[in-house]
């Protein structure tokens, strides 16, 4: 059984092990599998004589599935599927299975870290003391931005699941209120520190907003001009989530008007971002190039899970499936 791994590198640059793969089929791995808007003809190449196909951001739409007629199981590398054609897959029988859950701890840390960060500027103070600043300076200690307590502040959490709970646990720990917004409430999780709320309250009440959120219709462009002026002025705005669920040109001229007093995304509205990006040249933002998700530790439960679902695939018994096979 043929098994073809479109884009194994940033799973696996080499520090993980595709071997209990390939205990179960005959792989392929390549490390990336170039593709533009002129063509397909490298995927449809490497995919048309397997009956599995492993795919993280390689795109698999209708013209690649009806190119491959032995194709009858898509593994995705990620949580979300949408570079996959779904309803080719479910017209031709194929199943399509995805990961979803597997980097809840690393997430949560990654949107905490770029909080720390945007308080303290740790890495703008190393370049500073590194490029001679303190040795010359004539005081004891110097900051070059404004640093940021967060011991009694509010978080206000978009989206309350398990990345969500677990970025709350870690702001409860820190001394931080917590305000949660989610269509499912789990009363039992609040305390006197941690609280269900409207987006209007999370709006007018948080110091920092985190998201958390699916990107859905109605989450699309949630952090836009007119809910930015309903924020607190200097508010902290964190995207570990989707891109999209920023207007990107509304940050940037809140962040460059100091109504918002520090961004920090690890996911932005295109990827890899373009070079016009307005929050590349805003003030106070700090981007990431989308590696929440990307720990060892994580990347070795996806690519665990991931065989597990083709095992499962292989038993009569699929797990995962997004497309009801």
């Amino acid at each position: 059984m043929k098994a073809v791994v479109l884009d194994g590198y940033t799973l696996n640059p080499g520090d993980l092990s595709w071997d209990e793969l390939k205990k179960l089929c005959d792989v392929e791995v390549y490390d990336r599998t170039a593709y533009d808007c002129s063509g397909l003809a490298k995927i449809i190449e490497r995919v048309k004589d397997a009956e599995i196909v492993f795919t993280n951001k390689t795109p698999l739409p209708a013209e690649v599935i009806s190119a491959s007629p032995k194709l009858k199981f898509v593994g995705v590398l990620a949580t979300g599927y949408n570079v996959v054609d779904v309803a080719e897959a479910n017209r031709r029988g194929i199943v399509v299975a995805n990961i979803p859950t597997y980097g809840t701890e690393a997430v949560a840390q990654m949107a905490i870290a770029l909080l720390l960060e945007m308080c303290h500027h740790a890495g703008a103070h190393d370049a500073a003391v590194k490029n001679g600043e303190w040795a010359s300076n004539p005081d004891w200690c110097f900051w070059k931005y404004p640093l940021i307590e967060l011991v009694g502040k509010t978080m206000g959490i978009i989206g309350f699941g398990r990345i969500g709970q677990s970025t709350a646990r870690i702001a409860q720990a820190l001394g931080m209120k917590v305000l949660a917004v989610d269509n499912y409430k789990m009363k039992e999780l609040e305390s006197d520190t941690l609280r269900y709320a409207t987006l209007d309250e999370v709006f007018a009440e948080a110091d920092v907003i985190s998201l958390h959120c699916p990107l859905l219709e109605d989450t699309i462009g949630i952090i836009n001009k007119k809910n930015i002026e309903k924020m607190k002025q200097g508010v902290m705005i964190i995207n570990t989530s989707r891109g999209p669920l920023v207007i990107e040109e509304d940050l940037a001229e809140a962040l460059n008007d100091k109504k918002v007093g520090g961004a920090a995304l690890d996911v932005v509205s295109s990827e890899p971002i373009n070079s016009d990006n307005p929050l590349l040249n805003a003030c106070n933002c700090i981007i990431t190039p989308h590696i929440s998700w990307a720990p060892k530790e994580s990347r070795k439960r996806l690519m665990d899970i991931a065989i597990d679902n083709l095992r499962h695939y292989l038993a009569g018994n699929p797990i995962n499936v997004v497309n009801g096979y």
